[in-house]
């Protein structure tokens, strides 16, 4: 998979301390601090209970950075590793108590952020014999986005928009609002910066001819037959002025996937890599 700097940890640290804030409490670990001696020291092990694509590694490091930095963080797997069943990712070493404060929050960064890796795997495999990109959107758990993008591209995908300042993206609601497709198209055009992509969403054929002769630098097809994506994909290709980006959206899961990619759109987004996850399941062991 796609192997990646990690993220400045000016972006990934007040998530962290977030988590352990709400998991902390007022108190911090009682059970451990009964059960466990101050001077208690061991070494664990985090290991893969399926098969799949890491992810989240640097934040379930800084994790227990924060708890304790006497808590020695080795990786095995980093972030994009393809994974097996009983692969050990991760070792830590350092005082008992301290890794049991940490490990539930860093199990939760890495199983849900390996989770989207894993899916986004699976999309992008799915569509291999095409030339097509697999895109997350920004319906992502909040506060989170960084980490989730991140993920996305981890399995191979890529981020789309993240977040309203980064591209311009006429929606339905907009449309509506400007008083029909055609005033929002020329609004947008007209006022858009040089430097600013746009993106038009259109939900019919007819509506994607009349965006078509605007050349904006993507048009987002929404929820289209699979006749209607081929007879753009077609409409395009004819188009004076050189081809729109086109992308597909909207009813997408991994047994459809495959037929919305050999349409000949160049763009699948998928909401679901973020906001229908399955954690992937991780443990620490002793």
């Amino acid at each position: 998979m796609t192997a990646l700097p990690p993220l400045p940890q000016i972006i990934i640290q007040p998530m962290v301390r977030r988590a352990l804030e709400e998991d902390f409490g007022v108190g911090g670990d009682l059970t451990s601090n009964l059960l466990v001696p101050a001077s208690a020291r061991a070494k664990l092990y985090f290991k893969a209970r399926g098969s799949g694509v890491i992810s989240g590694m640097e934040a379930a490091r800084l994790t227990f950075e924060l708890v304790d930095p006497d808590v020695d963080f080795t990786v095995h797997k980093g972030d994009g590793s393809p994974v097996r069943k009983g692969t050990v990712i991760a070792t830590i070493e350092g005082p008992v108590r301290s890794m049991l404060m940490a490990e539930r929050v860093a199990l939760n960064f890495l199983g849900r952020m390996s989770g989207i890796a894993t899916l986004t795997a699976k999309y992008v495999k799915a569509v291999q014999p095409h030339n097509v990109r697999i895109a997350a959107t920004r319906k992502t758990t909040p506060g989170l986005r960084a980490l989730e993008k991140r993920a996305v591209l981890n399995g191979g995908g890529h981020t789309h928009r993240g977040s309203l300042s980064d591209a311009i993206m006429v929606k339905d609601n907009h449309v509506a609002l400007a008083g029909g497709i055609e005033n929002a198209v020329k609004a947008i055009m007209a006022g858009a910066d040089h430097m600013t992509k746009v993106s038009i969403e259109v939900d019919t054929v007819a509506q994607f001819k009349k965006v078509l002769k605007h050349r904006p630098d993507v048009i987002l097809l929404d929820n289209m037959s699979l006749d209607d994506l081929r007879t753009c994909v077609a409409l395009n290709a004819k188009a004076r002025g050189g081809k729109v980006t086109l992308e597909a959206s909207g009813g997408v899961n991994l047994r459809t996937v495959t037929d919305i990619a050999a349409t000949g759109v160049d763009v699948i987004s998928i909401g679901a890599l973020t906001h229908s996850v399955m954690n992937f399941d991780i443990g620490l062991d002793a």
